[in-house]
């Protein structure tokens, strides 16, 4: 397969991670063409230069449609906030490009929607940015529950808490406005549900409840401005098979950096995940005698795939660039017509399907069955 040519837009916290993975993708896997680097977007040009001669990209421009038009770009990386997302996804497929696209879809239903009908219009690769279903630890989870070595999943919880929204005197910005999301649910609770889509399939009733740690922030130049959308959710779920599940979720929540904290039990054991510690995770297996039962800590190492491919001892570690890269040799796999480990605009739909039927079920207060 040529090299890829790629677009990238947006050039904040993700879009630097994006240009991580697509300059590492060849070093750390080496079975692919190194991807050319072609064009950059950011809002203004001075950025633009900048990034693109930081990031290693030949081109750069203001307008991110002239990046779309560029027909040296094979992959556009769409980085920008949650509201440009739609708007630059379709124009990118509509153009005959490949996507990635980081989650979520779009903050409406109706424009992940179109997205997707987009998606299947032109035939073209359209992937979501969840990374953490990369991780070789959650792919040797996976194996363990397939393989029953906890039996029959029946109850499953999990959190994810960050403190980024924690201090009330941070600063009104988008990601306190309706048109940002529903705030915890879509903004960051979408990698929890990723995870369980991952492991179980998709989420098939919600009720929840959401909450305003604070209702209003301060504005850089003065006064304050109501939030708009909550930081913090609780909802109850009901997967597949009779499973049923709890996803808590908070950005205000001081001490948290990263948490993912997940917990499956079986008919015969459990699995205990935390995405702070994501090089590791717990299996008990009720198994021998009672007396010398308990948790057994697994660390990550080259036995579970692709570790190998970045550190040849266990226990080292990986981080979430790493799960980045690992995400773009999978795209680069789709893009060729291999098999894949990646959340399509398909999947990722149902996603967004789960997130709004959740602030459906808020506002209506009842379960909401998806269908």
């Amino acid at each position: 397969m040529k090299a890829l040519g790629i677009g990238l837009i947006g050039t904040g916290y993700m879009g630097k991670c994006h240009a991580l993975a697509w300059n590492a993708v060849k070093t750390v896997f080496g079975d692919v063409e190194r991807p050319r680097l072609v064009h950059l977007a950011e809002a203004n040009a001075e950025l633009a230069g900048k990034r693109a001669s930081e990031f290693g990209f030949e081109k750069a421009t203001a307008d991110w449609r002239t990046l779309i038009a560029d027909p040296e770009v094979d992959v556009v990386s769409v980085t920008t906030p949650n509201q440009f997302h739609a708007e630059m996804a379709i124009a990118a497929l509509d153009a005959g490009k490949h996507v990635w696209c980081e989650k979520p879809m779009a903050p409406a239903y109706a424009d992940a929607e179109r997205m997707l009908k987009t998606a299947r219009a032109s035939g073209k690769v359209a992937v979501l940015g969840y990374n953490y279903i990369q991780n070789p630890v959650m792919r040797h989870i996976k194996a363990l529950i397939e393989e029953g070595a906890i039996g029959a999943v029946n109850h499953i919880r999990v959190e994810m808490d960050e403190d980024f929204m924690a201090d009330p005197h941070v600063f009104f910005y988008w990601k306190s406005e309706l048109s940002g999301g529903y705030g915890a649910l879509d903004d960051f609770a979408v990698h929890p549900l990723s995870l369980l889509w991952y492991l179980f399939g998709h989420v098939e009733a919600v009720i929840t409840d959401m909450v305003k740690p604070y209702d209003s922030r301060p504005l850089r130049e003065g006064g304050r401005r109501d939030v708009e959308n909550h930081d913090a959710a609780n909802v109850l779920m009901r997967l597949g098979g009779g499973i049923s599940a709890v996803l808590m979720a908070n950005r205000a929540a001081w001490g948290r950096k990263g948490r993912i904290a997940l917990q499956i039990f079986g008919s015969k054991g459990s699995i205990a995940y935390d995405q702070e510690r994501m090089n590791e995770f717990e299996l008990y297996q009720a198994q021998g005698r009672g007396s010398e039962q308990g948790f057994r800590k697994i660390l990550a190492g080259p036995a579970h795939q692709p570790y190998d491919r970045f550190i040849p001892a266990p226990g080292h570690g990986l981080g979430f660039n790493d799960l980045k890269i690992i995400e773009c040799r999978e795209l680069i796999r789709a893009v060729s017509g291999e098999p894949s480990s990646i959340v399509t605009f398909e999947d990722g739909l149902r996603i967004e399907k789960s997130v709004h039927a959740m602030a459906q079920s808020f506002h209506e207060r009842r379960w909401i069955e998806i269908d």
